[in-house]
């Protein structure tokens, strides 16, 4: 696993925030603290999330990094693993995929299963940092991942790290917004 480096050389962004390894299993209800911020989940949904993040860490290939404050706070963190059809995000958007013609991104691809900042840290390039990082570190030659089917930053950030849309209009199960899933060649594009 990588080293922890400073998420903003040069002393811009947020100083003194450092993105490194990160314990996922260890940290998972703090990680998830931050997601319930960011995403606005209920308890209930945090305690499905825990389960789910938790099983997914099982897998040896699964990679974590954290953003952590100089006070040792977690303030972001994303993992992700190499997808897999058997698993249930696969079965879900396999459809979708399929009628767009690009459900071979299901193969050989490295999946960004969350991406958070904390509200208080976000537009300081921490999601970016964090995401580029992990997936620098990953042997797949492509990454996918899935994120709420709106206008919003996360899906700037995506599209100028050389995400595309894939399918749109995704629905899952029990989520109550639409969803499109994304792809990009890695490694990732930099700048802004």
């Amino acid at each position: 696993m990588a080293a922890a480096t400073p998420a903003f050389p040069g002393g811009s962004g947020a100083p003194g925030i450092v993105v490194g390894p990160l314990d996922l299993a260890a940290r998972v209800d703090e990680a998830l603290a931050v997601q319930a911020v960011a995403f606005g989940l209920s308890q209930d949904e945090i305690d499905v999330r825990r389960h789910i993040v938790l099983r997914h860490l099982d897998d040896p290939r699964a990679r974590a990094l954290g953003a952590t404050a100089p006070d040792g706070r977690l303030v972001g963190f994303v993992y992700g693993l190499p997808n897999d059809r058997a698993h249930w995000w696969s079965t879900v958007v396999q459809p979708y995929l399929w009628a767009t013609g690009s459900d071979h991104w299901l193969d050989d691809s490295f999946v960004i299963t969350e991406l958070h900042v904390h509200p208080d840290f976000q537009q300081h390039g921490i999601g970016r940092c964090l995401i580029t990082t992990v997936t620098d570190a990953v042997d797949q030659p492509r990454s996918i991942l899935s994120a709420i089917d709106t206008d919003s930053p996360a899906r700037g950030l995506y599209r100028s790290l050389g995400y595309r849309d894939l399918a749109r209009l995704v629905a899952f199960p029990g989520a109550p917004r639409p969803y499109a899933v994304m792809g990009a060649p890695l490694p990732l594009r930099r700048g802004r």
